[in-house]
C-alpha cells in the first residue's frame, strides 16, 4: 500500500493557521497594536484605508529589529518572548505564540520598515503568501512600520465573507479602544480613509476614557482601588445615575490584557444590585494585576479567554472592591451603626383574622370584581399547576416552527369562539389579560401579544417602505459611543424606513429630529440606546438580516414600556389585533403569548380529595 501522508507546504500550513489569527482586519489590528507595545513604543500611529480592507498601516517608535530578526518574525512558532516552558508561566507581553506575522504574511500582501535605535540604516521587508519577495536596506526612522495591503487576496473565499466597511470599522474601533484603554501612557492616534478618528496624547487613564468616549464621562467616573495580597484591582466605574441601556463601556483587563468574563461581569453586577434601572447597565473600566502563574491566558487563538486558579477568590474581591467604591462616594446605602434599634420607631401591623379574609372575598367576588385573596391559605401543590398546562407542554419554541403551528387544537378552538366584545375581558397585575372562549379560559400574556403585534407591523413597514414619522419640537442630541455611532449610521437607512430621522453631527453625536408616529415622544435616547442594545444582542445570538434584526428589537423595546393599566377597550382592541396577526400564538423568538385553560382543567381545580 503506498503511503498516502505527506507535510503540508509552508504556505499551505500558514494559511491554515492564519484562519486561526486572523478572522478578520481588526484581527490584524489587534496583533500589530501588539506588536508595537511589546516594542516599548511611546507612540504608536494606527492608519486604516476601506475599514482594513485594503490597508492597515501601524507605525510605532518602539526598539526596531536587526536585519536578522526582521526575517525571522514571519516564521511560524519564532519568538522573542519565551525561552523554556518556565517562561509559559511568567507571561507579562501581549504576543508570545510566535504566530501573528507568520499567519498575516500568508494572507496579505506586508511591506515592513524597520529600524533599531542607534543604528544607520534599517532594513525593508516584502512579504506576498508566505514567501519573501524583496529584503534590502532602507533609510527609515527608528521604529517599526508595518503595512498590510489587500487582505485575504490570495483567499478570495475568506475574503468574501467580510462584512461591510461599516460593520468591520467598527471591529478595528472596538479592538484599538481596549488597547488605547489598557496603555493611556502610550499615544495614539487613528486615521480612516485619511480622516482622523482618534489622537490620544499620553495621560492617565481617567484623562484617556474621556479621550475616546467623551467630556461627558468626566462627571460619572467614581475611582475603583483594592489591593490584596492576592490581587489588586484598580479602574474606574460609572455611577448608576449615568447607566445607560447598552452595555457596550464594559472593559475587563487582566495584567493589562483585554478579557471576556460573563463570570467577572456577574460580580459587578450583583455590587451594583439595587442601584440601576431596570436592563440598565454601567459603565466600568477595571484592570485586575495578578501574578502570571495564577492565571492561563493560552486557551484560545485570540487570549481574549482566560482561567484563574481560584475563581472564586477573584469574583469576591471584584464584587467587594466595587461595593466598596460604590459607598465611598456616598453612591450605594450604608448601614447605620450609631443609630439605637431600641427606638426604632415600630409601624403598627393589622393581623386579619381568616373570617374576615372569607367575608372580604365574598364581597369581593359578590360584588363582581375578580381577584385572588392575598392571605388565602395556598394547599395547592405546584405538582398540580404543572399538570394544568400539560396538554401544550410539547409546543414548538423556533420562529421556524411557527406557522406550522398555527392551526394547533387550543388556537383552532380560540379562533371557532373568537373573543366577542360582548365577554368581558380583565387584566391582571398589568401583564395579563383574561378572556371566555368556548372551551374555557385564555390567558394572554400582554407583553408577548404587544411584541408580535408590533413585529408584524414594523416588517410590513420595512417592505413597503411607507412608514409616518413625527417631527420632535425640541431636536434631541445623543452622544453614542463609537461603536454604536458606527452602528447607528450604517443602519441609517433601514432606521429612516422605520421613521427615525437623524443627522449626523459629527465624531459620535447624532441629532435625532423625528422618531416613528406612533411612538410617545419621551425618552428618545433612551429609546434609541434600548433599540440599539438589542439589535447587538439579537446579532451574537441570530443570524438575521438588518430589516428582521431591527423589527425584532423595535418590537421587543417598545413592547416592554407598554405594561399599564388598560381600559377595557385597549384590552378588546390588543386581543383583536393579536388574532389580526399571521402567527398570533408566539412571539418572533418562539415565546408563547397566550395559553388555553380548559374547562375541565379547571373543574380539576376545585374537585374535592
Amino acid at each position: 500500500m503506498p503511503d498516502i501522508i505527506n507535510l503540508l507546504p509552508d504556505y499551505l500550513a500558514n494559511q491554515i493557521a492564519a484562519g486561526e489569527v486572523v478572522q478578520r482586519p481588526a484581527s490584524v489590528v489587534k496583533e500589530l497594536l501588539e506588536n508595537a507595545i511589546d516594542a516599548k513604543a511611546t507612540s504608536v500611529q494606527l492608519i486604516v484605508k476601506e475599514a482594513g480592507k485594503q490597508l492597515i498601516q501601524v507605525v510605532d517608535n518602539g526598539i526596531g529589529m536587526s536585519e536578522t530578526d526582521a526575517r525571522m518574525c514571519f516564521e511560524r512558532h519564532a519568538t522573542s518572548k519565551i525561552r523554556s516552558t518556565e517562561d509559559l508561566f511568567r507571561i507579562r507581553t501581549m504576543g508570545f505564540r510566535g504566530e501573528a506575522m507568520a499567519s498575516i504574511g500568508a494572507v496579505a500582501q506586508v511591506e515592513m520598515k524597520t529600524k533599531p535605535h542607534g543604528a544607520d540604516t534599517g532594513t525593508k521587508l516584502i512579504v506576498e503568501g508566505s514567501a519573501v519577495v524583496t529584503q534590502e536596506p532602507v533609510v527609515t526612522p527608528s521604529g517599526t512600520s508595518i503595512c498590510v495591503k489587500n487582505l485575504f487576496y490570495n483567499v478570495p473565499a475568506r475574503r468574501n465573507f467580510l462584512k461591510t466597511n461599516a460593520v468591520e470599522m467598527r471591529h478595528i474601533l472596538d479592538e484599538f479602544q481596549r488597547v488605547a484603554l489598557a496603555y493611556p501612557e502610550i499615544a495614539f492616534s487613528l486615521y480612516h480613509n485619511d480622516v482622523e478618528v482618534f489622537n490620544l496624547p499620553s495621560a492617565k487613564l481617567s484623562q484617556r476614557i474621556i479621550g475616546i468616549f467623551g467630556s461627558n464621562y468626566k462627571e460619572q467616573m467614581a475611582l475603583c482601588d483594592e489591593e490584596t495580597p492576592f490581587l489588586s484591582v484598580r479602574g474606574y466605574i460609572g455611577k448608576p445615575e449615568f447607566a445607560r441601556k447598552t452595555r457596550g463601556e464594559q472593559f475587563f483587563f487582566v495584567n493589562n490584557r483585554f478579557i471576556k468574563s460573563g463570570y467577572l461581569n456577574h460580580a459587578v453586577m450583583t455590587a451594583f444590585e439595587g442601584l440601576l434601572p431596570k436592563e440598565s447597565y454601567p459603565f466600568y473600566v477595571l484592570f485586575i494585576d495578578i501574578e502570571p502563574d495564577k492565571i492561563d491566558i493560552n486557551v484560545h487563538p485570540t487570549k481574549t479567554e482566560i482561567k484563574f486558579d481560584d475563581e472564586k477568590t477573584v469574583y469576591a474581591i471584584v464584587h467587594s472592591a466595587v461595593r466598596k467604591s460604590l459607598g465611598t462616594h456616598n453612591i450605594a446605602p450604608s448601614l447605620d451603626f450609631e443609630g439605637d434599634v431600641n427606638f426604632a420607631p415600630l409601624q403598627p401591623i393589622r393581623i386579619q383574622n381568616n373570617e374576615d379574609a372569607f367575608e372580604q372575598e365574598r364581597t369581593t367576588f359578590a360584588s363582581g370584581g375578580f381577584s385572588a385573596p392575598s392571605s388565602a391559605p395556598k394547599r395547592m401543590s405546584s405538582a398540580g399547576w404543572e399538570q394544568l398546562y400539560e396538554p401544550i407542554r410539547n409546543q414548538p419554541t423556533g420562529e421556524e416552527r411557527i406557522s406550522s403551528s398555527v392551526s394547533t387544537s387550543f388556537l383552532d378552538d380560540a379562533f371557532a369562539d373568537s373573543p366577542a366584545t360582548s365577554n368581558k375581558t380583565l387584566q391582571v397585575h398589568q401583564k395579563y389579560l383574561l378572556v371566555q372562549v368556548k372551551s374555557g379560559i385564555m390567558v394572554i400574556d400582554q407583553h408577548a401579544a404587544q411584541e408580535r403585534i408590533l413585529y408584524e407591523k414594523y416588517v410590513a413597514s420595512l417592505q413597503k417602505k411607507a412608514v409616518i414619522s413625527q417631527a420632535l419640537l425640541f431636536p434631541q442630541t445623543i452622544d453614542l459611543s463609537p461603536t454604536d455611532a458606527a452602528l447607528v449610521k450604517e443602519l441609517k437607512a433601514e432606521f429612516l424606513e422605520l421613521g427615525f430621522q437623524f443627522e449626523d453631527f459629527g465624531g459620535n453625536t447624532i441629532i435625532l429630529n423625528a422618531i416613528p408616529a406612533d411612538v410617545q415622544a419621551a425618552n428618545e435616547k433612551e429609546l434609541l440606546e434600548e433599540l440599539v442594545e438589542q439589535y447587538k444582542n439579537n446579532m451574537a445570538t441570530l443570524k438575521l438580516d438588518r430589516r428582521e434584526n431591527l423589527a425584532r428589537a423595535m418590537a421587543k423595546r417598545l413592547a416592554s414600556r407598554l405594561q399599564t393599566r388598560m381600559s377595557e377597550l385597549e384590552m378588546n382592541s390588543l386581543v383583536d389585533k393579536l388574532f389580526a396577526c399571521q402567527v398570533p400564538n408566539y412571539t418572533p423568538a418562539g415565546q408563547k403569548t397566550l395559553v388555553i385553560m380548559e374547562l375541565n382543567q379547571l373543574h380539576e381545580l376545585f374537585q374535592k380529595n
